[in-house]
């Protein structure tokens, strides 16, 4: 176990900005490809950004290319998700994974 925690969840209007955080308490994350997904109720959870071991390998889903940053601080051993202009379709649970380990999730909700 990893002990995935998530964070930086909250409720936003449309347009908002959010930072989710990804900390591991049982392992250092530095050596790990860490990936970002979402889940909506009754729908499988999907990928929504990546990062490989190096900052320089991320991937993103068309549906946030151009609104979401993915990074990592190995000096604090966390992974950022960073969620610009926020829309509704984008309120769902976030999780963070390593592998086969997830975190609990953090809600996003995007509403007016």
């Amino acid at each position: 176990q990893l002990g995935l925690v998530e964070s930086g969840g909250g409720l936003v209007q449309p347009g908002g900005s959010l930072r989710l955080s990804c900390t591991a308490s049982a392992s250092s994350l530095e050596n790990y490809p860490i990936g970002w997904f979402r889940q909506a109720p009754g729908k499988e959870r999907e990928a929504v950004s990546c990062i490989g071991v190096s900052d320089s390998t991320t991937y993103y889903a068309d549906s946030v290319k151009g609104r979401f940053t993915i990074s990592r601080d190995n000096a604090t051993d966390t992974v950022y998700l960073q969620m610009n202009n926020l829309k509704p379709e984008d309120t769902v649970v976030y999780y963070c994974n390593v592998q086969q380990y997830w975190g609990q999730g953090t809600q996003v909700t995007a509403v007016q």
